[in-house]
């Protein structure tokens, strides 16, 4: 039974993943190199309206995974009174592309910025993405900056927006914010933090905390790894909600925007998740919310994870919302528990200039410029379709590195744990124990929420599929 962390070495296993991901490159559509026209207008001058708040005196940090060059946001932190004052520098994408170019247009064609384990695939060409727009420290970048006010229960007391320009002093990773213990503002990040976490337990909203898997390259070879989140990534987390909640609402105010969407759980699903929790001992008191039975949960114990992926069902319908006019029907995001629009990152996200613009006129009590508005309407379905390409794109990769870690060792059996059964009980999905691999499972009865030993019958690259079966 394989005990040790599978980890693909040898050249002809790193040129088979490479040759992969070539070919999901293909089959999914990911964007190659930029054209020359494109790049030829990331190369200019931007565009730097007058009157732009100088705030480089403000010692901003940034805080992002290690590595990253694409630099959509910066924060500075301070407390006032009883409350605290979140300023939050985001990258002014308008500055650089002009509506109706040609830069504008491969933006529109590419929608979200794609990550693949070798490389990316940028929304923005990199002299843009990871330079000239980017908040590095230490240089002066236009920006929009968000100062939002709010109390002692983490509730919005004051918003403004406005152009500005910032300098960056600090260029912080999770990981190495994680051990900084001394770092005072890591410390407010922190205090911040937890209580708006606290402040959206309050109002009924919902983080789910499983593990994502991710394929990291390092030490010579390939591997998949089950990550979850640092607490300095749930912090920050919260201060791009915190602000996506901001933008939601001086948009409804002003009768015109995009939302970030999701409706709630229908009562019929959330009664099945609840008949879940009863199958696999996970109490759920009668006056207790589904947010409540979730954040008391441990994803490393099997049961709960078990659960967890059984809950993820409840967390479907999330989509962007256009209006002009009167406020959409459903304004809501479920899992945030109130309005929510995505502002805060528009290197990486198309929808996120457009939204910033809107913001921007309203705040000014000027009109909505028409390039802005009259794109609205079509930006929904532009940003689902390269979304759902993303989404597509993470999990082929996945695939494709399980089933070449464990393409030599079918027939031998690892320990799992049950996260899904099918309705006909004939098998269900099973997630190793090491290395972290999911994949259907053949066999009757197969429980729930249990540790089982389970047999590898296929491992194929090319078809980017694991299968087990059940073992004695």
């Amino acid at each position: 039974m394989p005990r040790r962390p599978l980890r693909l070495r040898t050249a002809e296993a790193d040129a088979e993943i490479r040759a992969g991901l070539d070919r999901i490159r293909a089959e999914y559509s990911v964007p190659g190199p930029f054209p020359p026209a494109v790049l030829t207008e990331a190369a200019g001058p931007a565009c730097h309206p007058d009157g732009r708040a100088d705030l480089r005196g403000l010692p901003f940090f940034t805080l992002d995974p290690p590595g990253s060059l694409d630099l959509d946001q910066a924060m500075h932190l301070e407390r006032r009174g009883s409350g605290h004052r979140v300023r939050y520098a985001i990258a002014d994408m308008a500055g650089f592309v002009r509506p109706g170019s040609a830069l504008d247009a491969e933006a529109r064609s590419r929608g979200v910025t794609l990550y693949l384990p070798d490389t990316n695939a940028p929304l923005h060409p990199r002299p843009l993405s990871e330079n000239a727009a980017s908040l590095l420290p230490g240089r002066d970048r236009p920006a929009v900056a968000w100062t939002i006010d709010i109390d002692d229960a983490g509730r919005i007391t004051d918003v403004d927006v406005r152009r500005a320009l910032v300098r960056s002093r600090d260029k912080l990773d999770y990981a190495g914010a994680r051990h900084d213990d001394g770092d005072p503002r890591i410390a407010l990040l922190g205090e911040i933090g937890e209580r708006l976490i606290a402040a959206e337990a309050a109002r009924g909203g919902v983080s789910l905390p499983l593990p994502e898997q991710e394929v990291v390259h390092a030490g010579g070879g390939w591997a998949l790894k089950l990550r979850g989140d640092l607490a300095t990534e749930a912090w920050n987390a919260q201060i791009s909600l915190l602000t996506g909640r901001a933008a939601a609402r001086l948009m409804l105010d002003g009768g015109v925007g995009l939302l970030r969407t999701m409706p709630p759980a229908p009562p019929e699903a959330v009664a099945r998740v609840r008949l879940a929790a009863g199958a696999l001992g996970v109490a759920w008191p009668g006056d207790s919310s589904y947010g409540d039975i979730v954040r008391a949960l441990d994803p490393s114990l099997p049961r709960h994870a078990a659960f967890l992926h059984d809950a993820a069902g409840l967390m479907r319908g999330a989509g962007y919302t256009a209006f002009d006019g009167s406020p959409p029907g459903q304004a809501g995001h479920a899992a945030v528990a109130a309005p929510y629009a995505h502002v805060t990152a528009p290197i990486r996200r198309l929808a996120d200039r457009y939204a910033t613009e809107v913001c921007l006129a309203l705040a000014a009590g000027r009109p909505v410029p028409g390039w802005a508005r009259e794109a609205l309407p079509e930006l929904p379905e532009v940003m689902q379709r390269a979304l759902r390409r993303a989404a597509d794109v993470d999990r082929a990769c996945v695939d494709l590195v399980e089933a070449l870690l464990l393409r030599d060792h079918v027939g031998d059996v690892f320990d799992a744990v049950v996260v899904d059964v099918s309705a006909d009980r004939s098998g269900g999905r099973v997630q190793l124990v090491a290395p972290p691999v999911f994949g259907r499972c053949d066999g009757d009865g197969l429980p729930l929420g249990e540790q089982v030993r389970v047999r590898l019958e296929e491992a194929d690259p090319a078809r980017r599929r694991v299968r087990f079966s059940r073992a004695a």
